[in-house]
């Protein structure tokens, strides 16, 4: 269970929705934005790639973004008299459209090649949310409470559940990149959603696979999975694992044991046992190392297209971080072919982290 839900409007028509705790305090009313108001960029140009049938966003707008400001100058914290920021008033969690989108601010369906591939561009519809999961500037998710981290669940089963219904959006993706390493440009523990007017190159080819081995893909990939000696945690209704083939030093997956497409067809009952599960992982992670291990926390979800049932909801955690003190870079092989070396054998990784999260 989890507590209210109220909706706003910032000064330029960004919508803004705040997400309260169950058993919060917080007032039901909460102060309107008071900033002067600005125009919203316009919608970002989307390019087709004719060498690898891929759409990339040009957002030049997004160079403008804020850079690691100070605490006293976040535009993530609740605002003060001399910061005035995104968030007009106190908030358990709150979600609001992104000042300088890849996608949107215009949503709608995109058109797409016919015949001439080359120097084929249209408007980047879409949406770019951004998720705040605390007033507090200093912290991690990991370190919040239970009843917090199933405050964040319910806003993503909210938001998942409202940006399908959205014209032309095709997939919603819920993510959180944590730490400098990482590319993180804000230090206050937030994450992000992303509404493609697309279906993502990863998902396409996982698409691909299941076409190949058949409507029961998941159910075998979690036969094979779930059997394995790299099972990490498994709970009574979630099963986590380091894969087969994992590519990154850090590399951390995790299903629901029944057939989901995404986290708002989650039961209220699978929520709540998610908060503490999602809780015990990045404690885990963050364990392995003196001091915070930047992740890039990733929730796979079925698109909204024909037999979107055969894909399972999945949550895929990576991190460069292979050492103490070291870093995997891509360079060569990965950045320009996609061909990964792994530097960790997986089921090194999945001893490791079950003694961490034990």
């Amino acid at each position: 269970m989890t507590g209210s839900k109220i909706e706003a409007k910032l000064s330029d028509g960004r919508d803004l929705i705040y997400f309260d705790d169950e058993g919060s305090s917080l007032p039901s009313i909460r102060k309107s934005d008071q900033r002067a108001t600005e125009e919203r960029p316009e919608t970002a140009n989307l390019r087709f790639d004719p060498l690898s049938s891929e759409w990339i966003t040009i957002a030049s707008h997004r160079q403008q973004r804020a850079f690691l400001p100070p605490a006293n100058a976040c535009p993530l914290c609740p605002t003060t008299d001399s910061n005035p920021s995104e968030l007009p008033d106190v908030f358990d969690v709150a979600v609001f459209e992104n000042k300088g989108p890849a996608f949107g601010p215009a949503t709608g369906h995109i058109s797409h090649p016919d015949v001439d591939v080359f120097g084929f561009s249209t408007q980047a519809h879409g949406r770019c949310e951004v998720v705040v999961f605390s007033p507090e500037h200093q912290g991690s998710l990991a370190s919040m409470s239970e009843n917090r981290i199933r405050t964040v669940i319910s806003a993503w089963q909210d938001r998942t559940e409202n940006l399908q219904s959205q014209p032309g959006i095709v997939q919603v993706f819920p993510f959180e990149n944590r730490g400098e390493e990482i590319g993180v440009t804000l230090h206050h523990p937030h994450g992000q959603i992303y509404a493609y007017p697309f279906v993502t190159p990863t998902t396409k080819k996982l698409i691909s696979s299941i076409d190949r081995v058949g409507s029961g893909f998941f159910d075998q990939l979690a036969k094979f999975e779930f059997g394995s000696d790299r099972v990490v945690l498994e709970s009574e209704n979630f099963v986590a694992y380091v894969p087969f083939a994992a590519r990154w030093p850090i590399e951390l997956h995790m299903m629901p044991k029944r057939q989901v497409p995404d986290l708002a067809t989650l039961s209220n009952s699978e929520s709540d046992e998610l908060a503490s599960f999602y809780k015990k992982l990045l404690q885990g992670i963050d364990a392995l190392y003196e001091t915070p291990t930047p992740y890039i926390s990733a929730w796979h979800q079925a698109p909204m297209i024909e037999n979107r049932e055969r894909v399972r909801l999945t949550l895929q955690i990576t991190s460069p971080r292979r050492a103490k003190d070291k870093l995997k870079y891509l360079a060569g092989s990965e950045a320009a072919m996609g061909a990964f070396v792994g530097d960790v054998a997986p089921e090194a990784a999945a001893k490791r982290l079950r003694e961490v999260i034990s």
